[in-house]
């Protein structure tokens, strides 16, 4: 692996391998993992201003390939440990925390990049990701429903100006879901064949399965823990998602058909860490141009819009309505008046 790729391996793999000690050991590891996905990232987002290089793209695949291992290695270890004793409850609180960062926001923006994959195996993997995480119709609603209707109405995990988050999670969730669902029933008698075959009956199924094998693994308590700890990961998910289209639609032509999706109907961040730790996510309108284009390949257009702090830190700020639209709305309005 070259020096380049090097950066998105340690970005995504040094906190998977700080939550497997947290959970096993507790303590100063759980203080270091948590430190790792919150103060560090941002740290270091402001002190080197470089932006990701690009790296091998055969390296790339590997360390998505690894990310996944590591997510079906620490979900587990993960959840047993919020249900065992060796942990006081403010460590648990602490792993509880930190893992959902990690799974929403790293492990996430690795299924995103391999559901985009051409190879039927990797699309896969990331799916199953997903499936694990109880999100797994988000492989369906991305590729069919997002890609295709964004910044429109007719997206729900397009925001809305003025749209509070907590406003869009709800809508968002059941409205990818249905029209993911709606979209693979239009596939599938398209081309004749039965619905059976609907990946929704994976994605269900499969979920089903995860919440039976983690009260397998430790009862009630660790079903609960699982599903609370897949929701904080599909928050973080849902986050993402609101920050980088906030009000940012596309005008609609004689024809009545919305203009091709541009470089402005993304928000972008350059920032350097968080960038490498989601996989050059933040790094969405050549990912919406390009949506095959592997992730160390992905820049940002001159003329895209920029959100004036880094992906995470601008979720963190999405959570108080008000200071998100004090922050926001000025930078809106440019872009609409533009």
């Amino acid at each position: 692996m070259d020096l380049r790729s090097a950066q998105f391996f340690l970005a995504t793999l040094t906190p998977a391998a700080l939550l497997g000690a947290a959970a096993i050991m507790g303590g100063v590891w759980v203080v270091l993992a948590l430190v790792m996905l919150t103060i560090v990232v941002s740290l270091l987002d402001r002190l080197i201003t470089a932006t990701p290089s690009r790296g091998d793209a055969r390296a790339a695949t590997v360390v998505c390939v690894l990310v996944a291992g590591a997510h079906f290695l620490v979900l587990p270890t993960v959840v047993w440990a919020i249900t065992q004793d060796h942990l006081s409850p403010l460590e648990k609180a602490g792993l509880f925390i930190a893992a959902g960062f990690w799974f929403g926001q790293i492990s996430n923006a690795n299924a995103h990049e391999l559901i985009h994959r051409g190879s039927r195996t990797l699309h896969r993997l990331g799916m199953w990701v997903y499936i694990s995480l109880l999100f797994g119709h988000h492989t369906s609603a991305h590729l069919l429903v997002h890609h295709t209707h964004v910044a429109t109405a007719r997206d729900p995990n397009t925001s809305r100006k003025g749209e509070s988050l907590y406003r869009y999670i709800l809508r968002a969730w059941g409205g990818s879901f249905r029209a993911g669902y709606l979209a693979e029933a239009a596939r599938l008698k398209k081309g004749n064949r039965p619905a059976r075959h609907n990946p929704y009956v994976a994605y269900v199924v499969g979920g089903l399965g995860f919440i039976l094998a983690a009260t397998w693994l430790g009862g009630w308590g660790a079903a609960l823990t699982y599903v609370a700890l897949c929701t904080h990961a599909q928050m973080q998910l849902l986050m993402s998602d609101y920050v980088q289209h906030y009000g940012l639609m596309r005008s609609v032509r004689d024809d009545g058909k919305p203009e091709p999706v541009g470089t402005r109907h993304s928000w972008n961040s350059p920032h350097w860490f968080s960038s490498a730790m989601m996989l050059n996510a933040t790094r969405h309108s050549d990912h919406h141009a390009q949506p095959a284009r592997p992730y160390p390949a992905l820049g940002i257009p001159d003329d895209a819009p920029m959100l004036p702090r880094p992906l995470p830190l601008m979720a963190s700020i999405a959570l108080i309505p008000p200071l998100w639209r004090r922050v926001m709305h000025p930078r809106l309005k440019r872009w609409e008046n533009a």
